[in-house]
């Protein structure tokens, strides 16, 4: 598993990430295991499945070990570092850097709940010093 100080993989399509969740709830797991997870829902494939797995295998998410005739996947990238990561890329690209910034438009676009907000304002007092 990777550390935040690590490179991060190629960036992960939405079907990919689709792979990563089977893999993060349960690993490792084999092409069958994760199409049996994911597959039926989504309309896809074992091919499919194991596309993806090879994709995700380039681009260093996962690994693929031999396990008789058929591999085992694993995650390489912890679910809390691609989450951490690719909202911080939301957050510069949509709004210069600024986590405000988003909470700021969540709010004018009343998508916030009074559980959400209680929730923020609870983080922020446990950030605080």
């Amino acid at each position: 598993m990777s550390n935040s100080n690590s490179p991060s993989p190629e960036r992960i399509s939405e079907a990919e990430y689709a792979v990563m969740e089977a893999l993060w709830d349960q690993s490792p797991a084999s092409a069958s295991d994760v199409s049996e997870a994911i597959a039926k829902d989504r309309g896809w494939s074992l091919a499919t499945v194991k596309t993806l797995l090879g994709r995700l295998v380039q681009k260093g998410a996962i690994s693929a070990h031999p396990d008789g005739r058929r591999y085992l996947y694993t995650p390489l990238i912890l679910r809390s570092d691609y989450v951490g990561g690719e909202s911080q890329r939301l957050v510069d690209r949509l709004f210069g850097g600024s986590a405000a910034g988003l909470f700021a438009h969540l709010a004018e676009q009343e998508a916030l709940t009074e559980d959400d907000l209680a929730k923020i304002e609870s983080l922020l007092k446990e950030l605080k010093p």
